[in-house]
C-alpha cells in the first residue's frame, strides 16, 4: 500500500494542519504518564519546522461530553510537554475552529507552532460533519495525517478533511507511513517462519484478523479469555471461564481451517484457576481440560509458558496482539509477563500491536527491546483484518 508522503509535499512556508494522536494516559493528578504517541509526532513537527511552515496540530484527548469544553479534557497537559520536548514555545487556542482558533491560525507565522484545542469538544468530530471538516480545512493550506491511532476512524480531522485538499496538498506525515510499511510488510513479505500470537478477552474482538492471519503465518499461538471458546469447541469443560457460545462454531471452523493450511495451532495446555474474578481470589494452576467446577481461567499456566516458548524458538517473525491473562492483576500476568520476554530475547523480528500488550510491554520496562510497537491498537486491528482505513484510503497512490 502507496501512500502520499510528507516529503513530495510543497511545504516550503505553507501553512500546515497536523493531525496527531495525543490521546495519552495520565494520572489522577493531571500528569501525563506515557508520553510515546507524543515523541512519534516529533518527526512529523520538526520536519515541518525545518520547511518553515506554520505548523497547527489537532488532536482529541479522551471522551469529552461533545459540545462542552471541560477543564480535565483539555490539551493543556500535551502542549506543556511539547514545549519540553521541542524545547520552544507552543500556543494552545481556547477553542477549534472558534473566533479564538481562526485568529491565532490567520495570524500564526513560519517556525510557530499553534495546538487546537481538543477536536472532540466539537460535535461534528465524531459525526464527519461536512461544514466542521470544511472549517478545519480553512485553518490550513496542507494536510499532514499522522494520527494512525485513529485512522480507522471516519471522523472529520481523519477523513472528511481530505475531500478539501488535492493531491498536491494531503499527505501521510512519518508515523503513518512507518504504521502501514511495517503491516505492509508483516502481512505480504514478513520473514519466515511467521508467527501470531492472538490473546485478549473475546473472540468476537479478533475473529476477523484470526481469519485473515491464517493463510499468512506458519504458526498461530491462542491466549487469554479468548482461548477458552477454542477449549470448549474442542470439547473441554472450562467451568465459569469466559466464553462466547455462539462463537463456538466458529473457533472450531478455525481450527479446521489452520489443520486444512498446515499451519500449526496452539492452545494454553494449562490455566490459572480462579474461584472469583479478584486480584485476592484462591487460584492455582490446573490442567486446561481440568478447571474446577464453578472456577474461572484468568492466565495461561507455566507449562503453557513453556510450550510457546520451545514454538517461538525458530521463529523469524512474531506478531504479539492481546495479553495473555489478566495482567491488570499481578498475579494473573506472568503468563503474558514471560511471553514479553520471550519475544525481547528472540532473533526475530517482533512486532507488537494493540494498547493493552503495548500498555503491558512497557509496565515491565521491555518496550526498547521490541522492534516495533504499534501506537493504534483499534486502527492495527483493522489492519490484521484486511481492512483499509477510512484516514488512509484519501492518502493512497
Amino acid at each position: 500500500m502507496k501512500l502520499l508522503s510528507i516529503k513530495e509535499c510543497d511545504l516550503h512556508e505553507k501553512k500546515v494542519f497536523i493531525r496527531c494522536d495525543f490521546n495519552v494516559p495520565m494520572d489522577e493528578f493531571g500528569n501525563i504518564t506515557d508520553d510515546r504517541r507524543i515523541r512519534s509526532a516529533l518527526s512529523t513537527i520538526k520536519y515541518c519546522l525545518d520547511q518553515e511552515c506554520a505548523i497547527i496540530l489537532g488532536s482529541h484527548f479522551g471522551r469529552p461530553k461533545a459540545g462542552v469544553f471541560s477543564e480535565e479534557d483539555s490539551l493543556s497537559p500535551v502542549v506543556r510537554r511539547l514545549q519540553q520536548l521541542l524545547k520552544m514555545d507552543v500556543t494552545l487556542a481556547r477553542d477549534v475552529v472558534g473566533e479564538d482558533a481562526k485568529k491565532r491560525a490567520h495570524e500564526l507565522k513560519s517556525g510557530e507552532i499553534l495546538v487546537l484545542e481538543n477536536l472532540r469538544f466539537e460535535k461534528g468530530e465524531t459525526k464527519n460533519d461536512p461544514e466542521f471538516s470544511a472549517a478545519l480545512a480553512s485553518l490550513a493550506e496542507v494536510y499532514i495525517n499522522d494520527a494512525f491511532g485513529v485512522s480507522h476512524r471516519a471522523h472529520a480531522s481523519v477523513e472528511g478533511i481530505t475531500q478539501h485538499f488535492d493531491r498536491e496538498h494531503k499527505a501521510a506525515g512519518f508515523l503513518l507511513l512507518k504504521e502501514i510499511e511495517f503491516f505492509d510488510t508483516l502481512l505480504e513479505n514478513p520473514a519466515r517462519p511467521f508467527a501470531a500470537i492472538v490473546g485478549g478477552s473475546k473472540v468476537s474482538g479478533k475473529l476477523e484478523a484470526l481469519v485473515n492471519l491464517l493463510p499468512r503465518v506458519d504458526k498461530i499461538l491462542i491466549g487469554g479469555g479468548m482461548a477458552f471458546t477454542f477449549l470448549k469447541a474442542m470439547g473441554y469443560d472450562v467451568g465459569k471461564s469466559l466464553v462466547e457460545d455462539d462463537l463456538i462454531g466458529e473457533a472450531g471452523n478455525i481450527m479446521e481451517e489452520a489443520k486444512r493450511l498446515g499451519v500449526k495451532l496452539y492452545l494454553p495446555v494449562d490455566v490459572v484457576a480462579a474461584e472469583t474474578f479478584s486480584a485476592d481470589a484462591t487460584s492455582r494452576t490446573v490442567s486446561a481440560q481440568e478447571i474446577p467446577t464453578g472456577w474461572m481461567g484468568l492466565d495461561i499456566g507455566l507449562a503453557s509458558v513453556e510450550l510457546y516458548g520451545e514454538v517461538l524458538e525458530d521463529v523469524k517473525t512474531i506478531l504479539w496482539n492481546g495479553p495473555m491473562g489478566v495482567y491488570e492483576m499481578e498475579r494473573f500476568a506472568k503468563g503474558s509477563n514471560k511471553i514479553a520476554h520471550f519475544l525481547a530475547q528472540a532473533d526475530a523480528t517482533t512486532v507488537v500491536g494493540g494498547g493493552d500488550t503495548a500498555d503491558l510491554v512497557q509496565r515491565i520496562g521491555l518496550d526498547e527491546e521490541m522492534t516495533f510497537i504499534s501506537t493504534g491498537g483499534g486502527a492495527s486491528l483493522e489492519l490484521l483484518e484486511g481492512k483499509v482505513l477510512p484516514g488512509v484510503k484519501p492518502l493512497m497512490k
